[in-house]
């Protein structure tokens, strides 16, 4: 059977992917409760956390996608079991995670003044500032705990981010209950006590990651005794070389969903908040395929230091297929429940605020179709980027990310976003251009550089 020389590979690839997933889904997880939480205080509210989370994903992009440089160095050392090399990549990888860290703390927090010039209702921007600034600071710990989570999933080490991030999640929920709602004699502080709640489990996330694998044989010499600025001209120009462009690729695609909230925003704060649920249930969804596209990164990397590429092409159609059967399951849970999902996060009990929570779970209705399809697509193109990323092809890909977001997708939405054309509806529907281009192009990338390494090296040989 030729479909079961890929459908054997899909154990292992569960085992690698499902702490990422788990992990990823943990990070969602917060802004899950956060906007469930908050959007029991009304449209206002969530319509602000979107905001603020907005220019947030826009920095953690950037922090997120450049960490990512530290995994297939560390799995190809890990395979050419070259431990100096491998604790040099995360230890160049960690300071410069660190810098990026605060350097985009300090980036958002004299960016603020920027919402009252984007033509956003003024209500939202008013409680999103000081909420953006308890959550931009949080971004320092969440950047060094990536350069530990990668550094962790390149030693096929994937279950103790997750650990990490389930500790994080527990906490924040506590937090967020007490803060938001002044529980057990703490003070009612609303969207700030959801800041509170991210920032305290942003930091408990990383030292208790640390802690674990400081722990462990595998990784204590690497995460202890670290000079810290003891820094090589030649590692550091490798992992800028190989961040950038992926800090650049994630930001073509976060940006793209970000200028999404800012369209909606144009629309009004009932259109905001509905952008902000479909958005968040796709984001859940969406970490299911990041999983993947680590697991895909790893193995690819593994085999790239093998040099055995028709291997490595198997593994990675293998975690393409894998990908593509989950994105459809997740498009068919979307289609089948477009009414019932947007009600959790509203309080349609709530006679006051009723007439505006309707028309956001309408609007939010819609927009879950669009998402339904664009699974298939995002999937595709995240798992398939994990592959190139694997491979240490990082250039083209984010050439091709920004082509596919901002000269297709973009457009798109901001024609057909308007409120005398599709108005929120449009502006998904250029999110499905964008992902569906990135998907095909990525896919014809991958293609043609694994047939290439295998024709090389027939060749030679």
């Amino acid at each position: 059977m030729i479909l079961s020389k890929y459908t054997k590979e899909f154990k292992y690839n569960w085992k690698l992917a499902a702490p990422v997933m788990l992990g990823m889904l943990g990070h969602t997880f917060v802004q899950f409760v956060d906007n469930i939480m908050v959007g029991q205080l009304g449209t206002a509210e969530l319509a602000a956390v979107s905001l603020g989370n907005s220019f947030v994903f826009i920095a953690m992009s950037i922090g997120i996608g450049f960490s990512t440089a530290i995994t297939p160095l560390v799995a190809e050392a890990d395979t050419a079991k070259d431990f100096i090399q491998g604790k040099s990549a995360f230890k160049h990888g960690l300071f410069l995670c660190t810098t990026l860290g605060v350097f985009l703390f300090f980036l958002l927090y004299f960016a603020k003044p920027l919402m009252y010039f984007m033509k956003q209702p003024i209500e939202v921007v008013e409680i999103a500032i000081p909420y953006l600034d308890l959550v931009a600071f949080s971004l320092i710990p969440l950047i060094v705990f990536q350069a530990f989570k990668q550094f962790s999933d390149g030693l096929s080490m994937t279950r103790y981010p997750m650990y990490a991030t389930i500790l994080a999640n527990i906490v924040n929920v506590v937090l967020n209950y007490v803060l938001i709602f002044g529980k057990f004699g703490f003070p009612e502080l609303g969207i700030i006590g959801a800041a509170y709640g991210t920032l305290v489990s942003r930091f408990v996330m990383v030292i208790y990651l640390w802690w674990l694998l400081k722990g462990k044989e595998k990784s204590k010499n690497y995460v202890t005794n670290i000079k810290f600025f003891v820094l090589e001209s030649g590692m550091m120009k490798r992992i800028i070389s190989l961040g950038t462009p992926s800090a650049m690729q994630m930001l073509f695609e976060v940006g793209i969903f970000t200028a999404a909230v800012w369209l909606s925003g144009m629309l009004g704060k009932n259109p905001q908040a509905a952008n902000q649920i479909a958005l968040n249930l796709s984001s859940m969804t969406f970490m299911v395929a990041m999983g993947l596209s680590v697991a895909s990164m790893v193995r690819v990397g593994n085999q790239k230091g093998l040099k055995n590429y028709v291997e490595l092409r198997r593994i990675a159609f293998s975690l393409f297929l894998l990908g593509t059967i989950f994105a459809t399951c997740f498009a068919l849970f979307f289609f089948i429940f477009h009414n019932q999902l947007p009600k959790i996060y509203v309080d349609l009990d709530d006679a006051k605020n009723l007439v505006d929570n309707t028309e956001v779970v309408s609007i939010a209705s819609k927009l879950m179709f669009a998402a339904a399809i664009f699974q298939i697509s995002d999937s595709i193109q995240v798992v398939v980027l994990g592959a190139l990323r694997g491979l240490q092809d990082v250039k083209i890909p984010t050439l091709i990310t920004f082509i596919s977001y901002w000269l297709i997708g973009f457009p798109i939405s901001w024609f057909l976003g308007k409120e005398d054309a599709y108005a929120s509806f449009g502006i998904w529907l250029g999110l499905l251009a964008g992902l569906t281009t990135a998907a095909i192009l990525l896919y014809i990338r991958f293609n043609y550089l694994t047939k290439k390494l295998i024709d090389s090296k027939h060749g030679t040989t």
